[in-house]
């Protein structure tokens, strides 16, 4: 028996792994425990656009992460990425295009009609996707459930794999919290189809459509392990950004806001560390969807090659 313990997408994702391959699983999620800072990501599967601030272990491992996904869930978007900034910042979006790489160059409005005439060019990311991760994340736990794994708030009986996050930092020292903020709205006069970035010095941010007019706009990144609401100060950044990228934003009605705090190693990578008979699956930083799958299937790795040692 295997103990997962915490149900983010870290967890979720090393439990489908374990399970896949035929190792008995059981998910700890205590009841009353805090929500995992998963349900506020954008769900944005973009290894090419993290690239141009992470280092080329993510750009390069976190490609499989779209073909996991599109495996595992059914609400993967393979429509790409734009990246776009008004003209006096066009030396930001010159500069991202030296540090990133799989882009192309574009006429914004020939791939979304919408911004005809605000954006003289951008670039386009086109093996990159998206999806909703509040959805993908329940899709993954029925499929658990379906397989006979049980999530309950008791004690764990088996070795135990800690997907805790930042309630880890009881036993990882050098963990910390890195806040993101996050707001949704319904814009029905906006028609976008792929998530757009906006490179901008102060307030870069990214729009990532939800369907049916919803629109997550996101997100900041603050050294701070405060908790709590989303700050007036990063509504207003945010909808600026947006209004920026299309005027509609101003119209918007907003729906939804969120805080949430990032388990964050000192280097922002996402690492399996052992600690003594117990397994860490930890900071994730801002790439929880992206190197979730890959943490799993080195988890898989180790724990396959152990138990065929053992015997």
């Amino acid at each position: 028996m295997i103990s997962v313990l915490g149900a983010g997408v870290a967890g979720l994702c090393a439990a489908t792994a374990l399970s896949e391959v035929g190792f008995e699983v059981e998910v700890i999620a205590p009841d009353g425990a805090p929500p995992p800072a998963s349900l506020l990501a954008g769900g944005m599967l973009a290894p090419f656009c993290e690239g141009e601030s992470a280092p080329d272990l993510i750009v390069e491992r976190g490609q499989a992460a779209i073909a996991w996904w599109a495996e595992h869930v059914a609400n993967v978007e393979l429509r790409g990425t734009l990246v776009i900034a008004p003209p006096r910042d066009g030396a930001e979006l010159d500069r991202f295009a030296r540090a990133t790489r799989s882009h192309a160059w574009v006429r914004p409005d020939d791939l979304e009609p919408d911004l005809s005439g605000r954006f003289a060019r951008g670039l386009f990311f086109a093996s990159e996707a998206h999806m909703d991760p509040v959805a993908a994340m329940a899709n993954l736990r029925r499929r658990l459930e379906a397989r006979g794994v049980r999530f309950h708030g008791g004690a764990p009986k088996g070795r135990i794999v800690d997907c805790r996050g930042l309630a880890a930092r009881d036993r990882l020292q050098d963990l910390r919290a890195v806040r993101g903020e996050m707001l949704e709205v319904n814009a029905p006069e906006v028609t976008l189809t792929r998530p757009v970035r906006l490179i901008h010095p102060r307030f870069p941010c990214y729009i990532v459509p939800r369907g049916q007019g919803r629109y997550m706009i996101g997100a900041t990144m603050v050294e701070t392990a405060r908790s709590g609401p989303v700050t007036a100060r990063a509504v207003m950044e945010l909808l600026s950004a947006a209004y920026t990228v299309h005027p509609g934003f101003a119209e918007a009605e907003l729906i939804a806001t969120g805080a949430g705090l990032r388990p964050s190693f000192p280097d922002n990578i996402p690492v399996l560390r052992r600690d003594g008979e117990r397994i860490h699956v930890n900071g994730m930083y801002r790439h929880g969807f992206l190197m979730a799958p890959v943490i799993a299937g080195e988890l898989v790795r180790m724990m396959t090659k152990e138990t065929a040692n053992a015997h």
